[in-house]
């Protein structure tokens, strides 16, 4: 198997990520929606638009993994704390996504990802990082457990009209 390469993301990666990005939410959480709900989050999240958005903002930093030239899995993280009404540090951070290509789930390549993140966090001087995680991605919450993270809340996360329960998850540095 070729070697995994993390890389920044450009400009130039906008159609894969969103390509990627949609692939990856749809197989994963598609079936929980309705069309509409489903296709106004696609294109508020996870089109180009959406993610040359998220690319131009400073607050934003993405990890690209790549194996054979091609694009199978993405993390990014933000700066700035997204849920301070839970926050116990004083320089929180937050995991955004983190997303492999559906058919390379469970290869590895969301555990290095997991690994730069976890070292940019300290690298930026994160003293806390909180992550949001569907209440009934039990995957998703087993893996971030292996991370030293735990439950600290109960909120929720909007796609389209529809509100889903989420966990929020952190782990103080």
């Amino acid at each position: 198997m070729t070697d995994l390469i993390l890389r920044p993301a450009t400009a130039a990666d906008r159609p894969a990520l969103s390509e990627l990005a949609i692939r990856a939410f749809v197989a994963k959480f598609g079936p929980l929606y309705s069309e509409a709900d489903l296709n106004t989050f696609l294109a508020e999240s996870l089109s180009e638009p959406a993610i040359a958005a998220d690319l131009a903002n400073p607050d934003r930093v993405y990890r690209l993994a790549e194996r054979a030239g091609e694009l199978v899995g993405y993390c990014k993280i933000s700066l700035t704390c997204g849920f301070p009404e839970h926050a116990r540090g004083q320089r929180v951070m937050e995991l955004k996504q983190l997303y492999t290509a559906p058919e390379a789930t469970g290869g590895g390549i969301g555990g290095q990802l997991m690994d730069w993140a976890m070292a940019e966090f300290a690298a930026r001087g994160a003293d806390e990082v909180q992550i949001s995680v569907y209440a009934y991605n039990d995957g998703g919450h087993r893996f971030y457990r292996r991370y030293g993270f735990d439950k600290v809340a109960d909120i929720t996360f909007r796609v389209g009209e529809q509100l889903d329960e989420e966990f929020l998850f952190a782990r103080m540095l």
